[in-house]
């Protein structure tokens, strides 16, 4: 489960940059496309944040669908899941969106 890694890697960015601040939200953004499970983090983020300035934060996380553009027909359209298909069939599409897994927002008291 990579999840957790990347899980105590957002973590640990987070309390590099606000020291002995305590946090208390967090919001990422962690897109359909990205390969990683928002549920898994969720599941992981208190035990991560246990004894840090994170601990007890609520996490919010987006998750934006996948969008991608045709290089067959031109259209743009939405990929709900990691098997990108054009409506007209083609699997030649640009991914435009979907991908990132980013902290948004970091709230400190």
């Amino acid at each position: 489960m990579h999840e957790l890694a990347i899980t105590e890697n957002i973590v640990s960015s987070i309390c590099e940059r606000v020291g002995g601040s305590r946090v208390t939200r967090v919001r990422l953004v962690i897109g359909k496309l990205s390969g990683v499970v928002p549920e898994s983090v969720r599941f992981c983020f208190d035990v991560c944040a246990t004894g840090t300035p994170v601990e007890g934060a609520q996490l919010e996380v987006d998750e934006p669908p996948g969008r991608a553009r045709c290089r067959t027909c031109g259209a743009e359209t939405e990929l709900p899941d990691a098997i990108p298909l054009c409506g007209c069939g083609s699997a030649d599409l640009e991914l435009l969106d979907g991908q990132q897994l980013l902290i948004k927002e970091v709230e400190v008291i």
